[in-house]
């Protein structure tokens, strides 16, 4: 007679014995859902009102633009304001936020008050691809780079390369990226002339049309080069670090220890031994990282005229176009909501006592 042996833990066993209505709500991934959706409410309540505490709104502000600019009476540009903005600066506040919060759940943004029949999502969709383009393949060479520079430093500490790359690394982390990015062109364009800045600016060049072609993707990289440049300096060095702290941990267990004892080859033992469970611990910040480059890309890309959903951004606070910056902010708070959980997932799938563990909270 064979007999089996039960192997689930007591925080599953206790999880399974619980009502339905229990079970559903010590879930991890329903928790976590939860979580993500209450945080994206908090943010775009905290938007919409922040937005409306900056002096003056658009009606007023593209009045006194116009005074200034054209020598405009008052009267004439209150009309010609009225004439092209549906938006009531006299509606009620709670009447707006009601709006805001149904175009939200909709997935409605509303539309520019300062470019009738153009919807929100339409000028996101139009500029928000030329930030993930730069943004993202930056910091794709960014956590390339820091990981392989990281491994280094941990492997051959109180070397030549770890003392440079913690040197250079902290100095460029301390450094704000728009104050970089306006150290490469005062010195870099001004003083040295070795950047063409005038050609340089925009995100592509007249005429080029985006396509799949080389062309194209020659062209684009050639105008993203400085924001690129600019997000890998700041950033590099940062991965780099964590990654030597994560690395000289992992080098210190025991089964590292046991590998190299077995005469396992050092290459072996570091792609998948210490590689990979450095690397772990630094998804969620990965991550999250993606999401704060996007939001942090308007002074760079203004700096650098990179017409990109920083620069749009700018132009909107300016303008005070309320969908504009609604939705630009609900964006890249939802791109770092949905990053935070999706890296929770894959932890918990990795590591199933997160879930359990939870459970054991409640």
């Amino acid at each position: 007679m064979t007999t089996t042996v039960d192997t689930t833990t007591a925080p599953e066993q206790r999880a399974r014995s619980a009502p339905l209505h229990l079970r559903i709500w010590r879930s991890y991934v329903l928790r976590r859902i939860l979580r993500a959706i209450f945080v994206i409410w908090v943010v775009a309540t905290g938007v919409f009102f922040l937005v409306r505490l900056l002096p003056g709104n658009p009606v007023d502000v593209y009045i006194n633009s116009q005074i200034a600019m054209y020598g405009m009476s008052y009267e004439a540009a209150a009309a010609q304001a009225a004439s092209l903005f549906t938006f009531d600066p006299g509606t009620p506040l709670w009447q707006q936020y009601l709006e805001y919060l149904v175009g939200v759940v909709t997935g409605d943004f509303g539309m520019s008050i300062l470019s009738p029949g153009t919807s929100v999502l339409e000028k996101i969709a139009l500029h928000l691809p030329w930030t993930l383009f730069s943004v993202g393949l930056a910091l794709l060479i960014s956590v390339v780079l820091g990981l392989l520079l990281g491994m280094i430093m941990a492997y051959r500490r109180s070397g030549v390369i770890d003392h440079t790359v913690s040197m250079l690394g902290s100095v460029l982390h301390a450094i704000p990226n728009y104050l970089l990015a306006i150290l490469i062109v005062v010195i870099g364009a001004v003083q040295l002339r070795w950047i063409n800045f005038t050609q340089m600016r925009g995100h592509s060049s007249p005429g080029v049309e985006p396509q799949f072609t080389f062309a194209f993707f020659s062209d684009a990289m050639y105008h993203a080069t400085l924001p690129m440049l600019t997000y890998i300096l700041t950033t590099v060095g940062t991965w780099a670090l964590v990654m030597k702290s994560s690395t000289t941990q992992i080098l210190g267990e025991d089964y590292v220890m046991v590998a190299r004892a077995r005469g396992l080859s050092d290459f072996r033992i570091g792609t998948q031994y210490v590689g990979r469970n450095a690397v772990l611990p630094l998804v969620a910040q990965i991550a999250t990282q993606a999401g704060f480059v996007v939001g942090g890309a308007i002074f760079v890309e203004k700096t650098f005229a990179y017409d990109g959903i920083g620069v749009t951004l700018f132009d909107s606070i300016n303008s005070r176009d309320y969908p504009v910056i609604q939705g630009i902010l609900l964006v890249i708070t939802i791109t770092v909501v949905l990053a935070n959980l999706v890296s929770d997932l894959i932890y918990s799938v990795l590591d199933p006592r997160i879930r359990t563990g939870e459970g054991e909270e409640d």
